[in-house]
């Protein structure tokens, strides 16, 4: 995602909304891709030896995170969200609050959480960025922000089949497969909504699956069709469907068709002084030279840059 998309409408939310809505009841059994990521997220945050009187997750679907969490993590009170209904009563089941809220326009005061969760949620929002920051300023001081999103090349082999197939029998092609941002511009959009101590990673998960029409009701299943605001409102041709799976059958490994899941991870904390800064330019206290055991030689005339 870059600058200039920040603040493009690229996705249609009401439409996520009534996907997740719809997909609330058989979440549980489509889920397999969210419970491997959260199991990742709740590892990571074992890592970190403090508790978290009051956390939220936000994008929670039906309070998977919090079910594998379950006294891990030093979580002590846990509020969940999400933007569908459904799945926000969906996660209220686990015994934990849980609202509907809209990662857009969130509803949190100011300094509320000392750690805010977000697994598989935040590739759906239009403006990455004003998300973020509305993430930092609901924090407090020296708060913990863990996410995971979709990203980087994620359904690569459904995005090529879906384009061919609609060049071969509608002679065009329109968008089929939500954008994704690049892990390498995710680091800067938490500096950039103030985040200290960024670190991005990226994960690539690849599940294998009989056949694409499985793969696109899978995807029904956890709520992740297609919600581009640009994208065909009619139904999809059944000779286009039929045609983008005869070309994914084509990339068959053994016993069934990869499909390629980047999920980018997000590990930031909210300002506070007491943490590591960086040194002023000019601070070093040994030379580079004496760490690598070579010789500093000063710059002859014609070596000088001008």
């Amino acid at each position: 995602m870059t600058p200039a998309m920040d603040a493009m409408e690229i996705f249609d939310r009401r439409a996520l909304r009534r996907q997740r809505d719809r997909a609330a009841a058989g979440f549980p059994g489509h889920d397999g891709l969210f419970r491997e990521v959260a199991e990742r997220i709740a590892d990571r945050l074992d890592d970190v030896k403090r508790r978290f009187p009051l956390a939220l997750e936000l994008g929670c679907h039906d309070g998977t995170l919090a079910r594998l969490l379950g006294a891990r993590g030093g979580i002590e009170t846990l509020v969940q969200a999400d933007l569908s209904p459904a799945m926000a009563a969906a996660a209220a089941a686990n015994g934990h609050p849980a609202l509907a809220a809209d990662e857009e326009a969130q509803p949190f005061a100011a300094g509320s959480f000392d750690l805010v969760t977000s697994v598989l949620s935040l590739h759906w929002v239009n403006d990455l960025p004003g998300a973020l920051i509305q993430v930092r300023r609901a924090m407090k001081p020296d708060g913990l922000f863990l996410g995971a999103l979709l990203g980087g090349e994620t359904l690569r082999e459904l995005r090529a089949a879906l384009m061919q197939a609609e060049i071969d029998v509608e002679g065009g092609a329109g968008p089929r497969v939500s954008p994704f941002a690049d892990v390498r511009d995710v680091g800067g959009l938490l500096q950039r909504a103030g985040f200290a101590l960024p670190v991005v990673d990226k994960d690539r998960i690849t599940l294998t699956l009989p056949n694409a029409l499985e793969l696109m009701a899978r995807l029904r299943g956890m709520g992740e069709s297609n919600a581009v605001l640009a994208r065909r409102r009619s139904f999809s041709r059944r000779g286009t469907l039929l045609r983008a799976a005869e070309i994914y059958q084509e990339q068959a490994r053994g016993q069934g068709l990869p499909a390629t899941f980047d999920v980018v991870y997000l590990t930031a904390w909210a300002p506070h002084e007491a943490q590591q800064q960086p040194l002023k330019p000019g601070s070093a206290q040994s030379r580079l030279a004496e760490a690598l055991g070579s010789e500093e030689k000063p710059l002859t005339d014609k070596a000088r840059p001008r």
